[in-house]
């Protein structure tokens, strides 16, 4: 990262479908996202649907694929970044924790949330409000609105 730069790194937790993927490489060239980690095993691979999802921004945002996410946020937080949990099992409000230091966020599988044992060693948690009766939004989804509240409170 370039000296000036407030660093901005998404950690995907076993995400394995690569539509959702595709989206949200595209979601994090649009909001200034610095880096993408995700696992070698179990994620999602980088393929034609990945491209096309991701509109060309998978060719825009550096892509890391690691043996393990907890190495990647022990040497992130150890350099500094504040890693943030994107979680349903938090009673922090997304509104209410502050992304304007560097930071590095979580998002978990599709079907499963982030593994319990990464959870545990995040920084922080926060979860986005649901208002209706269906408990959870798709991670994409999820994982755009967080990227933006970064970016409102950036600005």
């Amino acid at each position: 990262i370039e000296s000036g730069v407030n660093p901005l790194f998404l950690l995907l937790d076993q995400l394995s479908d690569v539509r959702n993927f595709g989206a949200i490489i595209r979601t994090a060239e649009c909001t200034g996202v610095n880096g993408i980690i995700i696992q070698k095993k179990g994620g999602a691979p980088v393929n034609g649907d990945t491209v096309k999802t991701s509109a060309g921004a998978v060719f825009k945002v550096p892509i890391c694929k690691v043996d393990h996410i907890k190495d990647a946020m022990f040497h992130l937080q150890a350099s500094g970044i504040k890693v943030i949990a994107a979680t349903e099992k938090t009673d922090n409000m997304l509104y209410d924790v502050s992304f304007k230091e560097p930071c590095a966020i979580i998002m978990g599988s599709e079907g499963k949330g982030i593994t319990p044992s990464i959870l545990k060693l995040a920084d922080d948690t926060a979860k986005l409000p649901i208002l209706g009766d269906i408990e959870s939004l798709n991670v994409s989804v999820a994982c755009g609105a967080f990227l933006y509240e970064v970016v409102r409170q950036r600005r």
